[in-house]
C-alpha cells in the first residue's frame, strides 16, 4: 500500500533532513510490508495440514519480519526527526493518515508470530516477553488510532463526497487484530479474573472494530457503484476489505479455543457456537468480495496497472482469511475449509513473493524512495 496523493514538499527546515533525504517519503504505509511478511509465517504455522519443511520456512519468514519491523521503525523515527513538516502533513492528509493503523498491526503481527513460530528459535519465555511488549504497544496504538484518525477525518480532513476508500478501514481494523492475537496471551495470565478480563477485553475490541467496519464498508461500496473503479494504482487496496472479514473470523475462532476453562458455562459453549455461526457466513462474504476484487484487479492490469506499494495490500488481508478458514476447519471438521485454507495460503505466498521482489527492486533503483506521483484519473467504466 502506498501514499499516492501527497505532493512534493519543500525541503525540511531541520538540518538533519539534509543528511537523510531519502527518509522524507517513508510513510506509515511501509508497515504493510511488515504485516504482509509476518502473516505468511503465522498463517503457514496454523494451516490444518502438515507440510514437511513448512514450519522451518515459516520460522525464517518470522525472523525476516522481525528484522523488517526494526528497520521500518528506525526509518520512521528518522522520518519524524528529520522531516517533521512532512510527518504533520501526513496526519492531515485523509489519504495518508489511515495508514497509521498499520503501525499497530505491524507490532501486533510480529508479536503474534513470535508466539506461534518464533519460540522455536528464541524459546517460550523470550517469545512471551517479546509478544507482551509488542501486543501492549500495538493494542494501545491501535485503540488510539481507531479514535484519533476518525476524529481527524471529522474535524480536520477535507473529504469530498464520493471519495471513500478501503484505506479508511485500516485504523478501525487494528483492534480486531488485537482481538485475534490476544488469545495467545490468555493462558499465560493468572487463572480467574485476569484470564476472563483478557478474554472479554478481546471480545470488546472485536465488537468495536466490527461495528466501525459496518459503518465504513457501505461507504466504500457506494463509492465504487457511484464513482466507478478506483484509480489503477489504488485497485489493490480493495483487498483491504478482506482484513476485517478474515480477522474477525480468526478472532472468534481463536477466542473460542481459549474460552473453556477461562469463563464459565454457558458462555464458554456459547462462544464456541458463535465461532461457527458468525464465521461461516462472514467467510462466505469474504470469498464473494475476494472474487470481486480479483476481477477488478485483472481489469486494472489489462488497463496498465504497474507495481506500487499498494501491492502489499494483497498479503495481510488474504492471510487473515487463511487463519479464519483454518479456525473454521478446526471447529467444523470440514475438509472443505482445510483445502480452502491451503488454497488461500498458496495465493498469499504468491502475492508475498511478487510484492517482495518488486519492492526490493524498487529500493535498489531508488524508485520507491522518490516522491510519489498522483494516480491517473479513471476515464472509463466500460473496460
Amino acid at each position: 500500500m502506498a501514499i499516492f496523493t501527497q505532493t512534493q514538499q519543500s525541503p525540511s527546515p531541520y538540518p538533519t533532513a539534509q543528511r537523510v533525504p531519502r527518509l522524507r517519503h517513508i510513510g506509515p504505509n511501509w508497515y504493510a510490508s511488515v504485516m504482509g511478511t509476518s502473516i505468511v509465517a503465522s498463517a503457514g504455522a496454523t494451516l490444518p495440514v502438515h507440510i514437511p519443511g513448512l514450519r522451518g520456512a515459516c520460522t525464517v519468514v518470522w525472523a525476516l519480519a522481525t528484522i523488517m519491523l526494526a528497520v521500518v521503525l528506525t526509518a520512521r523515527a528518522g522520518h519524524w526527526i528529520a522531516h517533521r513538516d512532512q510527518a504533520r502533513t501526513h496526519l492531515l492528509d485523509p489519504t495518508v493518515a489511515p495508514f497509521y493503523g498499520c503501525l499497530a498491526m505491524a507490532l501486533l503481527a510480529v508479536g503474534g508470530s513470535s508466539m506461534v513460530v518464533g519460540q522455536d528459535v528464541i524459546g517460550h519465555q523470550a517469545a512471551l516477553a517479546l509478544d507482551a511488549v509488542l501486543y501492549t504497544a500495538g493494542t494501545l496504538i491501535g485503540l488510539a488510532a481507531a479514535v484519533a484518525i476518525p476524529y481527524l477525518m471529522v474535524v480536520r480532513h477535507q473529504v469530498a463526497p464520493g471519495t471513500a476508500s478501503p484505506v479508511w478501514l485500516l485504523p478501525v481494523v487494528a483492534p480486531m487484530v488485537s482481538a485475534a492475537l490476544g488469545p495467545l496471551l490468555v493462558p499465560e495470565l493468572p487463572a480467574g479474573q485476569w484470564q476472563e478480563a483478557m478474554l472479554l477485553a478481546c471480545y470488546a475490541m472485536f465488537g468495536l472494530s466490527l461495528l466501525a467496519t459496518l459503518v465504513m464498508l457501505p461507504l466504500v461500496f457506494a463509492r465504487l457503484v457511484h464513482e466507478g473503479p478506483l484509480p489503477l494504482a489504488l485497485t489493490p487496496t480493495l483487498f483491504l476489505v478482506l482484513g476485517p472479514l478474515g480477522q474477525s473470523t480468526t478472532a472468534v475462532n481463536q477466542l473460542a479455543d481459549v474460552a473453556p476453562g477461562t469463563i464459565g458455562e454457558p458462555y464458554a459453549s456459547g462462544f464456541e457456537a458463535f465461532a461457527v455461526l458468525y464465521g461461516v457466513p462472514v467467510m462466505g462474504f469474504a470469498l464473494m468480495w475476494l472474487t470481486l476484487a480479483i476481477a477488478l484487479v485483472v481489469r486494472a492490469v489489462r488497463n496498465g496497472m504497474t507495481f506500487s506499494m499498494t501491492w502489499w495490500g494483497f498479503t495481510f488481508p488474504l492471510g487473515t482469511c487463511v487463519t479464519g478458514a483454518a479456525g473454521l476447519a478446526r471447529h467444523t471438521d470440514l475438509t472443505a475449509y482445510t483445502w480452502l485454507a491451503v488454497a488461500l495460503y498458496v495465493m498469499l505466498v504468491t502475492a508475498w513473493v511478487v510484492a517482495g521482489i518488486q519492492t526490493l527492486r524498487g529500493l535498489l533503483s531508488g524508485a520507491l524512495l522518490a516522491a510519489p506521483k498522483a494516480p491517473a484519473p479513471v476515464t472509463a467504466r466500460t473496460t
